[in-house]
């Protein structure tokens, strides 16, 4: 038995619709248990009672597999913040805030919960990624498209909106980067509250 056969159940063509999917939430269940550098392609694949080949008729590599992975995990992120910023009557400024909580949360909760899938995510973008790249791209999308729609309704005062995003958004890389979160969580930074009211006031109109 394999490593990851312990955990990894087989997953039916009936719970999975194609095989690319089938390998994808193999791999994820497998870097969960042991961590993605201990996982090789071999161990993939006799979980699914396949060959290596036939991986890597789907994955070219097992750096896509793990670039794959990745996806999914910053797909589920960017949902969450997408229906924080969309939250129905609240303000720019509220729903900046539900972003950056969300944010936080998803990235505490995978250092608790899956802190090997973790270190896959630290890895990922200690490398650079373009996945990873990707999503901070997506995720500042989000907050420059909050601080113009705060500026328009006369709730902020910035002059150059995509700037005051890019503030905001390098300012709570602390709260959300998995490798100062996991490894760094009482280096005297302030309460993550703290942070977004004194990230907020700066937007708002004086008086």
């Amino acid at each position: 038995m394999t490593r990851t056969a312990a955990i990894v159940r087989e997953i039916s063509d009936e719970s999975a619709p194609t095989t690319r999917c089938r390998i994808l939430a193999t791999a994820e269940a497998a870097f969960r248990l042991v961590g993605y550098q201990k996982t090789t392609v071999a161990d993939i694949a006799k979980s699914l009672r396949m060959s290596p080949a036939n991986v890597y008729r789907f994955f070219e590599s097992k750096k896509a597999i793990h670039e794959a992975v990745i996806q999914r995990l910053m797909d589920d992120t960017e949902q969450r913040v997408a229906q924080a910023a969309l939250a129905p009557g609240l303000d720019a400024a509220r729903r900046i805030a539900g972003v950056i909580m969300v944010m936080h949360r998803a990235c505490i909760e995978r250092c608790e919960a899956n802190p090997r899938l973790h270190e896959m995510v630290e890895a990922a973008i200690a490398e650079s990624w373009d996945v990873c790249r990707a999503h901070v791209d997506q995720i500042g999308s989000v907050f420059e498209r909050l601080v113009r729609e705060g500026a328009e309704a006369g709730e902020f005062e910035v002059r150059d909106p995509a700037l005051a995003a890019a503030c905001i958004h390098t300012a709570t890389i602390r709260y959300c980067h998995p490798g100062l979160v996991s490894h760094y969580p009482d280096d005297g930074a302030p309460p993550l509250d703290a942070m977004i009211d004194f990230l907020i006031g700066s937007l708002r109109r004086k008086a």
